[in-house]
Parts: structure tokens; C-alpha cells; sequence
């Protein structure tokens, strides 16, 4: 899971320094001094635990778990003895489907021979570290929570001042907590791949540490996230000096050459599932001038992103198929009408989605037809179904011969 987020990190553009609890801190004898004064105020810790955070452990209870010199275990073994330069533990617990050996046995406990648990450990890790500021998710930091305890023990067994506390809210998964314990949520690594390193940036900083980051991948969330960048390049283009200007910069791998125009995610989204159009040239009609070379660049990648999240998370409203046979859906006369009226406008030739989307609006109020009436014709049409991307534009990018015999067998 480290090496996994770590890779996260690289493609992110975050480069801090990495310490590995095992090699770092305990094999290297740093956290020695740390564990002998943890296992010589064990009963302190004992009943910090219990005052605290309500959690009763027996008079046999040690804070460390042993490594297991036979197996090479440490969740089977149970420590239960000190005295004074060994710990006796045997190997004989069997959590999450671990396996113990049965070994019994004698062990100093330094070395990483053995590891603190995990409250005792952390309040071990600032003072090993020197530790200033330390967050973490807001669950730790409640009345009796793992910050809580630990911060009792810095105090209490090592007589340390605990860092500075920054809580911070949760990631969720779909409104739910991201969860490995109960197999809840989609790992960094995954949600990584649904975004570019500058949206990935942004939706790690874009918000208060005391607001909650809610992605949704089978959701529309990830096209709103795309919206979101494209909305604070939009005003960096237009100039706009503000807090926007400053997130925008901070989303960035390097310094900002040129703020490149990008055509919207759920557009590329739909684009991609249609063979007979060619991104570039419909991006151009939309942007209204040629795209440069980082924005041709920048569409590819947008595409690949967009082509990854359909095959793999995308709900069903954003999969689309053109009906290109001769069936036709039942319609109502105001809605054949309606589409009527639409093949004599788009007969008179192409039509830009600028140009038909004031149409539709038109026809709502000339036919009259509901809003419901006149797009469910549309997409049943087009699609089989009741929904679609936007009407005008979506309209607009059909192959103009299909257009026309679609509309014309419907009316």
C-alpha cells in the first residue's frame, strides 16, 4: 500500500521525504529507548487506556507485539512477560485468517524484534521523529479517540508535548467513508487513474481541510470535477485576479506557460463512443478557432482519461449508442410535429449546435410541446433512450444524411 501511494504522490507532483516505520525507526534501534520505557510504565498505559478511552486490558497485557523468531508473524503472537531484558510470548492467535505456528519463546524486545501497538506508537513516533505538526482524520481527534490516547501517553509516560493537532475531514467514496476494513471505497491508486496530475491536485487542495472530498466514480461526479478545473481556467483566461487564480496555479506540475482551452470532459465522453467524428475538428467547431498543440495534446489525454472511466466506473446514463437501424420509437403527434418541424430547419443545411439549440428553445413555445415531450423524442430517437448529452450540440455533431433520414422517418 506505501509503494502505492507513493506512486500516487510522484503523479500528483508531491515529493516529501519517506521514512519506513520497520527499517527507520525500529530494526535501526531508534525506537529501543521508546519501548523500554513503554514496557517499564506499561501499567500507566493500562490505565490511560482504560480512563480514556474505555478500553480494559488484563495485568499480563504488554504494549508491543513480538515477531515470531520461528513464522516471522507478528499478528499471531501474544506477548506476555518482561522482565526487565526479555519478553516471553507465544504464537498462538489466529486474527483475519493468520495461521500461528505454535512456537513459544524468549525475546529482547529491541531490534524489531518487536513493535509497539498502535496509540503507544504514535506518541513513540513524535518524539523518535520530532514531531511538530501532525493531522489527521477528524475521527482520531474525538473525546477517546486514538489522538486522544496518545496524547495522554506523550504526556503521562514520556513526558513529551504532543504536536500541534490538525483535523481534517474525510475522503468519501459515493457519501460513504472510504473503508479497507470493510472493503468500502476505491484505493488512491484508482483514483488516481481517473484523473490527470493538475485535477488530481485539485481535488486534494481545492477545499478547506474542514470540508469533506466526496468522489463518486460510478456517479456524474467525476465529469463535475473536470467542470471544475475547466471553470477556473476559464476565469485565469479571462484574467480574473483572485483566490481562483491562485488554486489554478497551485493545481499546476511547473509554472503556467499558457492556460490551454480544453473541451468539456462529458462531451469528450460522448465523442469518443462515436467512430464517425474526429475529436479535433468537433473540439475546433466548439472552441471557434483551430486549437494549438498543447491543446491537441490535452484533448488525447482528456480523451484516454474519458475512454478509461467508461470502461470501467461510468454509470449507464453516459454510455451512449446511435440507433442507426430503421425502427422508430412510438410518438405522440405533437412530438412527430415537433420533429417535423426540426427536419425542415436541418434540411436547409448544417447547423451549428449554437444555431439549433435556439431552435429547440423556439419549438418549445411555435408547436407547443413540453421541454420532457420534445428532448425524450429526441433521445429515443437518436439513442433508445430518455436522456443524452446536450440536445443542440449533440444534434449538431450527427452525420448531417443521418440527421435528416432519422427525422424524416419519425415525422
Amino acid at each position: 500500500f506505501a509503494k502505492e501511494y507513493i506512486e500516487v504522490h510522484k503523479k500528483a507532483g508531491f515529493f516529501p521525504t519517506y521514512y519506513w516505520c520497520y527499517d527507520d525507526l525500529y530494526k535501526s534501534g531508534k525506537m529501543d529507548a521508546l519501548i523500554k520505557t513503554a514496557l517499564e510504565k506499561k501499567d500507566d498505559i493500562r490505565r490511560i487506556l482504560k480512563e480514556v478511552s474505555g478500553s480494559v486490558k488484563d495485568e499480563a497485557w504488554l504494549p508491543v507485539s513480538v515477531v515470531c523468531e520461528n513464522c516471522g508473524k507478528i499478528m499471531s503472537t501474544r506477548a506476555f512477560d518482561y522482565d526487565g531484558e526479555t519478553i516471553g510470548y507465544a504464537c498462538d492467535k489466529s486474527p483475519d485468517d493468520v495461521v500461528p505456528c505454535g512456537h513459544t519463546g524468549r525475546v529482547s524486545p529491541y531490534g524489531g524484534k518487536t513493535k509497539l501497538f498502535w496509540k503507544t506508537d504514535w506518541a513513540a513516533k513524535w518524539i523518535a521523529n520530532s514531531v511538530a505538526i501532525e493531522g489527521g482524520g477528524k475521527d482520531h481527534s474525538t473525546k477517546g479517540g486514538s489522538r486522544d490516547v496518545a496524547n495522554h501517553i506523550a504526556k503521562e509516560v514520556y513526558g513529551h508535548t504532543s504536536p500541534f493537532d490538525i483535523p481534517y475531514e474525510f475522503f468519501l467514496v459515493g457519501g460513504k467513508k472510504m473503508s479497507s476494513s470493510k472493503g468500502r471505497g476505491s484505493s488512491a491508486k484508482e483514483m488516481s487513474e481517473l484523473f490527470p496530475p493538475e485535477l488530481l491536485r485539485l481535488i486534494l487542495i481545492g477545499k478547506d481541510i474542514n470540508q469533506q472530498i466526496d468522489v463518486d466514480p460510478e456517479g456524474d461526479s467525476v465529469p463535475r470535477m473536470y467542470d471544475w478545473y475547466d471553470d477556473l481556467a476559464e476565469k485565469v483566461r479571462e484574467g480574473v485576479e483572485d483566490d481562483f487564480t491562485r488554486l489554478y496555479e497551485l493545481c499546476q506540475l511547473k509554472d503556467i506557460a499558457s492556460v490551454p482551452w480544453q473541451l468539456r470532459f462529458s462531451q469528450v465522453a460522448f465523442m469518443v463512443q462515436m467512430p464517425h467524428l474526429s475529436l479535433v475538428e468537433e473540439a475546433e467547431k466548439v472552441k471557434g478557432s483551430p486549437l494549438t498543440q498543447e491543446e491537441k495534446e490535452k484533448l488525447e489525454e482528456r480523451a484516454a482519461y474519458a475512454s478509461f472511466w467508461l470502461q470501467t466506473y461510468a454509470p449507464a446514463s453516459y454510455r451512449y449508442v446511435l440507433q442507426e437501424g430503421d425502427e422508430v420509437p412510438t410518438l405522440s403527434d405533437t412530438q412527430k410535429k415537433a420533429l417535423a418541424e426540426l427536419l425542415s430547419y436541418v434540411e436547409e443545411g448544417n447547423r451549428t449546435g449554437e444555431e439549433l439549440h435556439l431552435f429547440l428553445h423556439e419549438l418549445k413555445t411555435s408547436v407547443p410541446i413540453t421541454p420532457k415531450e420534445l428532448f425524450s423524442a429526441i433521445y429515443q430517437l437518436f439513442l433508445g433512450r430518455d436522456s443524452g448529452p446536450k440536445a443542440g450540440w449533440f444534434l449538431s455533431v450527427l452525420p448531417h444524411e443521418f440527421l435528416v433520414k432519422k427525422l424524416g422517418a419519425a415525422s
